[in-house]
């Protein structure tokens, strides 16, 4: 589907490059994710939180997550003690750590999509609001790192998406103009930080966009299965 009624042709591999978001994009990781909030919330003796929570919660880097799980022990009008966050923040990190790709796995066909684009030229590249540490450990566990150029995670610069910033500096790194990049995401992020890069984009229904249907947000592709992703090529 394509939401902007521009041209759908792709630039070749020699011009264009691939950006791709990381968590409910590439990777369902919200199982891992979930285990590694509530041991943290149950250490510090908080109330934990579902699953289905955690999905809506995804997207804006880990310590929002922390924050929003930390939150939703307290009444709406009370805010979360700093010690208390700094605490769990802390404690998260530690068993997500732990248990970084105990039941994490790749969502259909995105590792044959991946090795398609590689084998016909493409740079592929991650842009994630998620910690920059755990972005290797689970390429590797997941067999799809040797796919991947350069990565950036919400801590690698001052800015994380919906800023532009991370795919400016991906595209700086690759040497590609934005207009030949495609951006492709699960989340409002992905496709704001696309739209005020000058970038067109993907936007995956199966993600984690706050309960939001990414439609809405306008970009320029819509799929419902990873590997639709083929079907843009020239």
């Amino acid at each position: 589907m394509n939401n902007t009624g521009e041209s759908t042709s792709l630039p070749s591999a020699q011009d264009g490059a691939f950006i791709f978001d990381l968590d409910g994009t590439l990777v369902d990781s919200v199982p891992d994710i979930t285990r590694a909030i509530n041991l943290a919330l149950k250490a510090l003796k908080r109330p934990t939180c579902d699953e289905g929570d955690v999905r809506h919660w995804i997207g804006n880097g880990a310590k929002a997550l922390v924050r929003r799980a930390v939150s939703s022990g307290f009444r709406p009008t009370i805010d979360v003690p700093q010690m208390l966050f700094e605490e769990t923040y802390t404690q998260f990190l530690k068993y997500y750590s732990d248990t970084l790709c105990e039941s994490s796995t790749l969502y259909p066909g995105v590792k044959e999509t991946l090795a398609e684009l590689k084998s016909i030229g493409y740079p592929l590249a991650i842009a994630t609001n998620k910690p920059a540490r755990f972005i290797a450990p689970i390429c590797e566990t997941l067999e799809i790192n040797t796919f991947f150029s350069i990565c950036v995670g919400g801590d690698s610069l001052p800015e994380k998406k919906p800023s532009p910033l991370p795919l400016a500096h991906l595209c700086h790194q690759l040497n590609k103009h934005a207009h030949h990049c495609i951006m492709v995401g699960d989340s409002k992020n992905d496709i704001l930080a696309a739209k005020a890069a000058g970038m067109r984009s993907v936007g995956l229904t199966y993600g984690y966009n706050y309960g939001e249907s990414i439609s809405q947000y306008r970009p320029d592709w819509v799929f419902d299965d990873f590997r639709e992703i083929i079907s843009l090529l020239p």
